[in-house]
């Protein structure tokens, strides 16, 4: 139910909502490579074995992957902002626990409540729609879905550069701490958005969900250690199939499921998840392949020998580069809509892999590549957002955003299973260890560019929606001259006119599919007709007059109206439908007159 909006002088600033919300994406995302550099010494550093100790980096992957939907539905249910806080409290948790442990358990635990802040990205990104003004929504979010790779291509040289300069306990008080100060930030600055759906949290959902996930994503990420036709990785995957198909069933029958799987079966929707996949493969496959060469000793011909902090350093473009291209992501989402700036993003990340093959032998054309694959993963993920929230009600945008960041992750966890196979099947002994050949490193940027490729080909059959503003109808005049010619539909106003928003419920509290509100005017004119949407959220244009009754009408429900005060844009509290009883089902069964039908 939604709840009154915060007072126009009580709403922080634009900027400031897209500058605190965008920091929080890009430590959640930040702590997801944070150990990276730590990886060789990691056996060492907690006195176990290599394949254990890998752990540390695979319970933030699982933990990741379970808890964004789980967020994404509850932060729909119970307020985006509550339930980011929380994420946030736990990745503060988690690297406090990191931070004061040398033991493989306490790290585990902490690197998994880490992972679980992930969920910051999708619940950003829907706060962002909940409270920006449409002119700045564009490029905030932009730069938010885009978080998730500069978390990535600034932990890497981060870390490194923490790493020299302390002990490696180190990393995980500045995520700590940084985690903290975005947890303060939210907590002053965020207003709590007023879209919310209800519904009864889905209990089963989330548990099939996270044991096809976990499953699944063993598979993927294990199987080059565990053996792609071992036991282990066969059970995994099997598991996956059997949980993933059992959960299905169960979301299509539940009454709120966890993941609303007809929803997300539309094209508008389903498409751009199944595009999320293939770009992060695209996204994530340049973090593997280019710090192997860049590290590779010059002995080997093709390496270029250079210590861990200035691989690092090398790499940094990319995040920047992703950070800079938020606004020119939001300029081409403008112009020319969301679908063209993936399509351009596609294409130049395809064309950046295609060109990498052949600039491997210094450290700049190393740098020139990753920067001009961040500009086109930046395109890209700017635009998947924009092309989803279309589709989805507002009351499910959390959840909607929340499974394409879990794409991605899939998209990710693919591209570090395929990189390791292609690598380990062409290696060449150098300095009493084997180093990948040239001819595998190119092969997976190959196999790169064909995914953004795919990709883009995939993208050509994404519908094109229009504005959600956009599905406004209009109905009179817009002159008060022309008041006796007949009312018929036209355009939106501009976007600067206000539109007069609010939310239709039937008398049980679920939004009145079906319903459609009338806004009238002081002389008694319909000023505007709308039907409401899935989620009863309805948004009608008034034209240049105010409107000072807005009525709801359902077939078979009493029509209920309520007064607009002078200003008041957004309605606080909702329009309720009460049904019409049905006479018959009060006169018992004996005394029902021949031939009238049971209520059944």
């Amino acid at each position: 139910m939604p709840q009154p909006e915060a007072p126009e002088a009580a709403r922080p600033r634009p900027a400031v909502v897209v500058t605190v919300l965008s920091s929080v994406g890009l430590v959640a995302a930040l702590c997801m490579t944070l150990v990276v550099p730590l990886v060789p010494q990691l056996p060492q550093l907690l006195g176990t074995s290599t394949a254990t100790a890998s752990w540390v980096i695979t319970a933030t992957l699982l933990a990741g992957a379970v808890a964004t939907p789980i967020a994404g539905r509850l932060g729909d249910m119970v307020g985006k902002r509550r339930v980011l806080l929380g994420t946030l409290g736990l990745l503060v948790v988690g690297s406090v626990l990191c931070a004061v442990s040398t033991d493989l358990v306490p790290v585990l635990v902490g690197r998994a409540l880490q992972g679980v802040a992930v969920s910051a990205v999708p619940l950003g990104i829907s706060l962002m729609r909940d409270t920006l003004p449409p002119a700045r929504l564009g490029s905030g979010i932009a730069l938010m879905s885009a978080t998730l790779g500069i978390g990535g291509g600034l932990g890497l040289p981060l870390a490194a550069v923490i790493v020299e300069v302390a002990d490696w306990h180190a990393l995980f008080w500045v995520a700590g701490a940084l985690g903290l100060a975005g947890l303060l930030l939210v907590a002053i600055v965020i207003p709590e958005s007023a879209t919310r759906s209800g519904g009864r949290f889905d209990t089963g959902g989330a548990v099939g969900l996270s044991i096809g996930l976990i499953g699944l994503l063993l598979a993927v990420s294990k199987g080059g250690e565990w053996g792609w036709t071992s036991a282990a990785t066969l059970t995994s995957a099997g598991v996956a199939v059997v949980a993933l198909l059992a959960w299905g069933l169960y979301e299509l029958r539940v009454r709120d499921p966890l993941v609303d799987l007809r929803l997300n079966a539309r094209r508008a929707v389903l498409l751009p998840n199944l595009i999320s996949i293939p770009v992060g493969v695209a996204m994530f496959t340049g973090m593997v392949v280019f710090p192997q060469l860049l590290s590779a000793p010059l002995a080997s011909g093709h390496g270029l020998g250079l210590s861990l902090l200035v691989a690092g350093l090398t790499l940094a473009p990319n995040g920047l580069v992703m950070m800079l291209m938020s606004p020119v992501t939001a300029r081409v989402s403008a112009a020319w809509g969301p679908r063209a700036s993936l399509r351009i993003g596609l294409v130049v990340i395809a064309v950046a892999y295609g060109a990498g093959t052949f600039l491997l032998s210094a450290a700049w054309q190393v740098s020139l590549v990753i920067a001009v694959i961040g500009a086109g993963v930046a395109l890209a993920y700017g635009s998947l957002p924009a092309l989803i929230m279309r589709a989805v009600p507002t009351t499910r945008t959390a959840a909607a955003n929340g499974l394409n960041t879990l794409m991605r992750s899939i998209g990710t966890s693919t591209a570090s299973a395929v990189a390791a196979v292609v690598l380990s099947a062409s290696t060449i002994p150098v300095e009493g260890t084997l180093v990948p050949s040239l001819g595998a490193l190119r092969t997976t940027l190959l196999i790169a560019a064909g995914c953004a490729l795919l990709a883009l080909v995939v993208s050509l059959a994404v519908p094109n929606l229009p504005e959600p503003t956009e599905h406004v109808e209009r109905v009179g005049p817009e002159e008060p001259d022309q008041h006796d010619e007949p009312v018929e539909a036209a355009e939106p106003g501009p976007a600067s006119r206000p539109l007069v928003r609010g939310r239709v419920l039937d008398d049980h509290g679920v939004p009145a599919t079906g319903a459609r509100v009338t806004l009238v005017g002081h002389d008694g004119r319909q000023l505007a007709v709308t039907p409401v949407d899935p989620d009863g959220a309805f948004a009608a244009d008034p034209g240049a007059d105010r409107p000072v009754l807005v009525i709801a009408g359902l077939t078979g429900a009493q029509p209920t109206a309520v007064h607009v005060a002078p200003g008041q844009d957004t309605l606080d509290r909702p329009l309720v439908l009460a049904r019409i009883p049905d006479p018959l089902a009060e006169i018992p069964e004996v005394a029902r007159p021949a031939g009238c039908p049971s209520p059944s």
